[in-house]
């Protein structure tokens, strides 16, 4: 048996009621409930509240003694890199840059980015992570983003291909014949279970070349994640010429967000666009110190994002720890330089349990459809709940609890869009051994193609002499202060 079939009790799409949790409602008409109950029917939720009615037919989960809320939402994840899951861990953002985008990135095939989506798809439902943005810029052909699109499909997740092409110049790809095909072909109809949006960075050439690709999105009605703010590759070049342009708007994405002037924050909050914090990877590749204090005091929309698991974990308990942890030690530190001491938090683990869940239903633009246990809402809800670890009793400030007591194996039960896709911290319906199987022939693939040196030397890097490499986007010629890395020699 490779598949745990969905029970009976959940086959028939019977009501399903959560009995008695300390439910998160990330409504504010609704708060915090202890002793909380909440009936799903259908999609839906249907109700909120304590001591619900349950209907004759319905599945009555017993939540005692954990917390229920919303699914959580993952604004920009290179999902495809899952099939290599933690051979970066000791790399540098220029590292990366030479893999992927310098030396490596074309020897991935389309079957290759089905397995990294399959498997990243399946361990996000896992988390509790029930909608996430694949950050997909390794579909350097339309049949890699066709083997992306199936893969999510496969998944019984909430999922937004963002199409990118790390090998190809944006501005052309954006508007060729193949990549309209694809769209055509894979996104005839738009839903709240797949959608689309366009990923590419600009590299601050004052050309502005990225042009054309803007066009292309607002012709295709596209929103546009971009990388921004990253140490050594986008900066306010690129923020400039976007609002010089008029390019800057709500529907646009800033992921990362980290170097960048106050000028460049102001155009970002007065255009109305959100960030994605990766604090995990800003912490350890270097695009900058995590932005979330500066993004605050700029009233910039925050969602959470863990960006790769070629490097670091990929669940959104560890990104909520690592950004409150980051946030507060910028303030201690901007407050110790200036021989003061705080004696407040101003960003509370609310706040960062807030952004794991509407903030990125808002960042995506879903947030009348997710993001909260509201009534009408889509039913995407995670029930965190663990009898066996001594970690989850007691539960006294809840929000607290989420973000520094529980993690990913605590998640005991996850409906998406109303279906149970894991319960008694159990996958239902999803096989993971033809995953596993998947991933283990790109493995063997790319181990291959390297060969067993390089794949040794790229996987624990030594500390060489190094040498500017001027731009790590070989699609563009523009050679521009704040776009070089460092790569080794050979």
């Amino acid at each position: 048996m490779t598949t745990t079939p969905l029970p009976e009790r959940f086959a028939h799409g019977r009501p399903i009621l959560f009995r008695d949790a300390t439910v998160l409602s990330m409504d504010p008409a609704i708060g915090v409930l202890d002793g909380g109950d909440v009936l799903v029917r259908g999609e839906r939720i249907e109700s909120v509240g304590r001591e619900l009615p349950a209907p004759d037919d319905a599945e009555v989960i017993d939540c005692s003694g954990g917390i229920l809320m919303p699914g959580m939402v993952d604004t920009h994840r290179h999902m495809w890199q899952t099939a290599l899951r933690g051979f970066g861990a000791d790399w540098t953002l220029s590292q990366y840059f030479v893999f992927y985008y310098l030396n490596w990135g074309k020897i991935f095939r389309p079957e290759d980015i089905h397995a990294g989506n399959l498997l990243s798809a399946i361990e996000a439902v896992d988390a509790g992570v029930t909608t996430t943005l694949d950050w997909s810029h390794g579909l350097w052909t339309p049949e890699h983003g066709d083997a992306a699109v199936e893969a999510l499909r496969a998944v019984p997740g909430r999922f937004v291909l963002a199409y990118g092409n790390l090998l190809g110049a944006p501005w052309e790809w954006t508007n060729s014949p193949d990549f309209r095909a694809f769209v055509d072909r894979n996104f005839t109809s738009r839903d709240d279970m797949l959608g689309l949006q366009l990923a590419f960075d600009v590299t601050g050439d004052a050309a502005f070349p990225e042009k054309k690709a803007f066009e292309a999105a607002a012709e295709l009605d596209l929103p546009v994640t971009t990388h921004a703010g990253v140490w050594g590759a986008t900066g306010d070049s690129g923020i400039e010429l976007m609002w010089e342009h008029g390019f800057m708007n709500p529907r646009v994405t800033y992921v990362h967000s980290c170097c960048l002037s106050e000028d460049s924050y102001q155009r970002i909050a007065a255009s109305g666009g959100a960030a994605s914090v990766a604090t995990e990877s800003e912490q350890s590749a270097g695009q900058g110190y995590p932005p979330s204090w500066r993004l605050r005091r700029h009233g910039i929309p925050v969602s959470l994002s863990m960006d790769t698991s070629v490097w670091w974990s990929a669940d959104l308990f560890s990104a909520m720890r690592a950004t409150l942890s980051a946030d507060r030690s910028r303030e201690h530190l901007e407050a110790q330089a200036a021989n003061e001491t705080v004696v407040h938090n101003r960003l509370r683990a609310e706040h960062v349990v807030e952004w794991a869940t509407m903030g990125g239903a808002r960042t995506l633009g879903l947030q009348d459809v997710i993001g909260s246990l509201t009534p009408g809402k889509k039913a995407d809800v995670v029930l965190v709940k663990n009898d066996r670890s001594p970690v989850m009793f007691p539960i006294l400030h809840p929000y607290g609890h989420v973000v520094f007591q529980a993690g990913r194996g605590d998640v005991h039960t996850v409906l998406v869009n109303g279906r149970v896709v894991k319960h008694e911290h159990q996958l239902l319906g999803i096989d993971l051994t033809a995953a596993r199987a998947e991933v283990e022939r790109t493995v063997e693939f790319t181990r291959a193609e390297l060969g067993e040196d390089t794949w040794t030397e790229c996987m624990r890097p030594e500390i060489p002499e190094t040498e500017l490499i001027p731009n790590p986007y070989t699609y563009s010629e523009y050679r521009g202060e704040g776009v070089a890395v460092r790569r080794e020699r050979a």
